[in-house]
């Protein structure tokens, strides 16, 4: 788990100072070690500038990086971990390959020397590495398939520039990073940017399952993975088989994301996810595992008791953080900072204090994003199946003029009634899916945007899921193209690592995603809560209370902290008159928002959040808006 920079640029560049200073910007991803690599092409015309940061997980004296081939072929940095390295090894061992060391990353190079790109597929793990060939002058950008590790990428003058992260790209000579007001625009709807764009408008996210081939003027993009939601039939249907082997492959997942030869725990909630990775973690370690919850001090804000059940019940090692409304203001910069973008949501920033804390004792944790968006946990995943029904039986002027307005009448209490009311009618599945986890709906979003109109389509990928066999399994893929890479899993990496704490994701295993796709829809949502197959089985491993208690996320009191501690920090952020986002949005609705729930007369506080970091995100970044 590290941080990367990397460019390849004309030869004639002068970019030594460049290198230096943008590697030294990730050290917070990489506090245990640090190196460069520079070299030209045979034809030297080209150079290639290697950056990394490391933090050590696997092999901890044995894999300094950049990383070269035992006969000098290639060059390799890399963020990440490749789970299945040891069989992989023997795999290789076997076809006559060398390895001087124990870690993953030596078997990454020669994985890539005996297959090229197939190797990929092969790969269980999270990764984004950038691979120089110094034979051939070719430079290989790659992302994991979920897209849990991160790859930015902007185009300067004569070069392209890689890194983990968007500020060292920010820094280099020839990157556009003025606003793109296209982004902007999105964000309001979506609360988050969908991918690949950022908000500046010359720096792109790498898309997960793909890889960019660079040799000299010619650069080609692969696509190598696409989510199994879209493209697999159903074939499992028997409910006790579909358990049994999800019940193995959750388990091996696990199992193999214990490999570390650093200290590791895990992050538990008290949620059913989490709880049951501590669970399956229980079985393979000799020791108590040692877990982190985080909760608020703000009375039934707090899910730290249900935590310190699961704890108990399992023996752990158990660690709490209480955070309180100025601990959590106090990490507000940094988390918009590490992010390059606002924070989407308010639970980054408690994810950042206990990673703090986390850090002192383990260098590793193990966590249960991914369930959600893998097994149909939200109620919107309940709804959307019955969304074409009620399309048929309401008509579109009758949702529009009666029920969405009447929707957005209703009490805050009713929030979820209030969604699925007010989104079912929506008829276009691309705005569906981004109302259905928005602050507000189209109308709001398009009184809040002051700008022009959209000038670009957005990332086919995740609204294209003709393949898909169910109106469920369309939106889970749509969950895992955009929400997850773009919004959830961004915050797992980018929250984990400003702490120096590197985050594994069970749920989020290829092979675990292509064994759900084969589960009809009813082993999913066809329970009250959702997530049926893995209720059931944790009924046989958790406290009853655990799994039968009602769901709730991980909520961040910021309704009440707006209209009482925040509110003088709110106001300066949205309503001072030097604020960048009264020229960007309409200050009129600003205002309006900030009345009504200051006033307690509504509840806008993902409006409110989307729209202080959304200035936080201006004050740190300063990007020129014309």
């Amino acid at each position: 788990m590290c941080g990367i920079f990397g460019f390849h640029a004309r030869a004639r560049l002068s970019l030594d100072a460049e290198l230096d200073a943008a590697t030294d910007l990730l050290a917070h991803r990489g506090p245990d070690g640090r190196g460069t690599f520079a070299a030209r092409s045979p034809d030297g015309e080209w150079q290639v500038g290697l950056g990394h940061r490391r933090l050590s997980i696997l092999d901890i004296e044995g894999s300094p990086q950049p990383m070269h081939a035992h006969d000098g072929r290639y060059t390799i940095v890399y963020n990440g971990e490749i789970y299945n390295y040891i069989e992989l090894r023997a795999e290789l061992a076997e076809r006559g390959h060398r390895f001087a060391t124990q870690g993953d990353t030596e078997v990454l190079i020669e994985a890539w020397r005996a297959w090229g790109e197939d190797c990929l597929p092969r790969f269980n793990g999270m990764f984004a590495f950038l691979l120089w060939d110094n034979r051939t002058g070719r430079l290989i950008a790659a992302r994991d398939p979920f897209g849990k590790k991160p790859l930015f990428v902007a185009r300067a003058e004569g070069a392209h520039v890689f890194a983990s992260e968007i500020e060292p790209l920010r820094k280099f000579p020839g990157v556009d990073d003025r606003l793109d007001q296209d982004s902007l625009r999105e964000y309001l709807s979506y609360r988050y940017v969908p991918g690949p764009a950022t908000f500046f408008r010359g720096i792109a996210k790498v898309p997960p399952g793909t890889f960019l081939a660079l040799d000299g003027d010619t650069v080609s993009q692969t696509r190598y993975f696409t989510t199994p939601f879209s493209r697999t039939t159903p074939d499992i249907d028997d409910f006790d088989e579909a358990l049994r082997l999800f019940s193995d492959r959750l388990d091996a997942a696990v199992q193999l994301r214990l490999r570390s030869d650093a200290p590791f725990g895990a992050y538990l909630s008290g949620g059913l996810d989490s709880s049951m990775i501590v669970a399956l973690m229980s079985r393979h370690m000799d020791k108590p595992v040692s877990t982190f919850s985080v909760g608020f001090d703000v009375p039934g804000s707090s899910e730290l008791p249900y935590a310190k059940q699961v704890a108990d019940a399992f023996g752990t090692d158990h660690h709490e953080l209480a955070v309180g409304m100025n601990e959590f203001t106090s990490v507000w910069e940094e988390a918009v900072l590490r992010r390059g973008a606002p924070v989407a949501e308010p639970s980054d920033l408690p994810v950042l204090l206990l990673s703090k804390m986390a850090s002192r004792s383990v260098k590793m944790v193990l966590t249960g994003e991914g369930a959600d968006e893998l097994l149909g946990g939200y109620p919107k995943h309940r709804a959307e199946p019955w969304v074409a029904l009620y399309q048929r039986l309401v008509p579109g002027v009758l949702h529009d003029t009666v029920i969405a307005p009447g929707a957005r009448a209703l009490p805050y209490a009713l929030r979820r009634v209030k969604t699925v009311a007010g989104v079912a009618g929506i008829r276009g599945h691309q705005a569906r899916m981004a109302a259905w986890f928005g602050g507000g709906d189209a109308e709001l979003a398009e009184a809040l945007y002051a700008g022009t109109p959209a000038s670009r389509e957005l990332d086919p990928l995740p609204f294209a899921a003709d393949g898909a066999a169910s109106a469920l399994k369309r939106m889970l893929h749509f969950d895992q193209t955009s929400w997850l890479p773009d919004n959830l899993l961004e915050r797992g990496d980018r929250m984990m690592m400003a702490g120096s704490i590197e985050g594994r994701m069970p749920f989020m295993d290829v092979g675990l995603a292509e064994l759900v796709a084969r589960f009809p829809d009813a082993f999913l949502t066809g329970a009250p809560k959702g997530k049926r197959v893995l209720r059931t089985l944790a009924a046989r491993m958790l406290p009853e209370a655990i799994v039968k208690r009602r769901k709730v996320g991980f909520r961040v009191p910021v309704e009440q902290w707006f209209r009482t501690g925040m509110a003088d920090q709110t106001r300066d952020l949205l309503q001072s008159g030097d604020a960048t986002v009264r020229q960007v949005c309409n200050a009129g609705e600003i205002d309006r928002l900030m009345s009504e729930h200051l006033g307690g007369r509504h509840n806008h506080e993902k409006l409110l959040w989307a729209l202080a970091n959304l200035e936080q995100f201006f004050r740190i970044f300063r990007p020129a808006t014309g």
